[in-house]
């Protein structure tokens, strides 16, 4: 038997997830509304909401250009290629943003509430955990995806 809070706290931060970052979440895995959606931690609130959403018909620089470069991030890009089957494919990639010049306290946040909040997103196909630009460049998901 399993209980859930509705939009529950983890104990270890204290973090809880935001209905809204869900729904935005669903939009991107099942509608294909977005092309990635940036999330941030809410102090105040304490809990992870939607910072910024890309367009279906955004590119992946876009992507990398919207994270932050001294702060840290969760984000979702929907990566859309195909294989060499000619087949063409979608896979949800999460990424814990966490750059080597962000703050501690925030390196801390992120990393301790990172397990649950991947846990609220299901369908994520691959996790990239990256700490500067070159982790992110468009090579890796392309590795990992094929």
């Amino acid at each position: 038997m399993s209980f859930r809070i509705r939009g529950g706290t983890n104990a270890s931060s204290g973090m809880g997830v935001a209905d809204q970052s869900k729904a935005t979440y669903m939009e991107l895995q099942r509608k294909k509304v977005h092309r990635y959606v940036i999330f941030k931690i809410d102090e105040k609130n304490n809990e992870v909401v939607v910072e910024k959403t890309g367009g279906p018909t955004e590119s992946y620089d876009d992507f990398t250009a919207a994270l932050p470069e001294n702060d840290c991030r969760y984000a979702v890009y929907d990566y859309d290629f195909v294989t060499s089957e000619n087949c063409q494919k979608s896979k949800i990639f999460f990424f814990a943003w966490s750059p080597s010049v962000s703050r501690i306290r925030s390196k801390m946040l992120y990393a301790t509430s990172k397990d649950r909040f991947r846990r609220e997103l299901e369908g994520i196909h691959y996790e990239i955990q990256a700490t500067d630009p070159t982790e992110v460049e468009l090579e890796v998901l392309k590795e990992r995806a094929n």
